[in-house]
């Protein structure tokens, strides 16, 4: 997987050395020269240190940003922040944005514009960090019996549907052993049906085999 992060403080950096311990790709944008310099040499792994301003297309372009499986922005001012996620989300088509909000006050913003978002310092880290690890996809159980998954899948902007109507769930090519069984939009939940809409920014509840939950990712990717 390739992740794009805006900002390498000591959260975009730890989040950076995680994700390369993983295996994954992995370029950080971060406008302090000192600072990228120090990555540089610091990380290890396949990955890609620009110094630049992550807020500017520029930089996210020779960042990679067009083949980005997500991108994550993780510096301390939040209009920075919300501003990178738009240009990735807007204008490059990052299938998945992650915003780091300092001021609680503002997640409702993010949230408005499809941008999921972290306001614990002392937790994001780790939340993205896992939520980048599984794409769009996050196990919320294992159930008892067998290897079945309960899962949510948050929706991401989608390219082959109008993201203003939305897509049905009966048109998501979801693999055998893996089906819908519940919509949270804006925080209220309800069972799905065929008549059921999914619209960016929304999250649904996958009953699914582990096994395929890598294909429900690329599943919801794909729209």
């Amino acid at each position: 997987m390739y992740v794009v992060i805006a900002g390498g403080g000591k959260i975009g950096s730890y989040l950076a050395s995680i994700l390369l311990k993983s295996g994954n790709d992995v370029a950080v944008i971060e406008q302090k020269l000192a600072t990228a310099d120090r990555l540089s040499v610091q990380l290890e792994g396949r990955y890609l240190v620009i110094h630049g301003d992550g807020c500017d297309s520029r930089y996210q372009e020779d960042a990679g940003i067009r083949g980005a499986d997500v991108f994550v922005a993780t510096t301390g001012m939040d209009d920075s922040n919300l501003v990178s996620c738009e240009i990735a989300q807007r204008v490059f088509h990052v299938p998945r944005c992650i915003a780091r909000v300092n001021n609680p006050k503002n997640e409702r913003i993010f949230r408005e514009v499809g941008i999921e978002c972290v306001s614990s310092t002392t937790l994001i880290a780790n939340l993205i960090e896992e939520e980048a690890l599984l794409g769009s996809v996050s196990v919320v159980s294992s159930l008892n019996h067998g290897n079945v998954a309960l899962a949510e899948v948050v929706v991401p902007t989608m390219k082959h549907f109008s993201n203003d109507d939305g897509v049905l769930i009966e048109e998501i090519p979801l693999p055998p052993n893996a089906l819908i069984a519940a919509v949270a939009t804006k925080g209220d939940v309800e069972v799905a049906n065929e008549e059921s809409l999914l619209f960016p920014g929304d999250k649904a509840i996958v009953v699914a085999d582990e096994d395929v939950l890598d294909d429900v990712r690329l599943a919801f990717k794909g729209l």
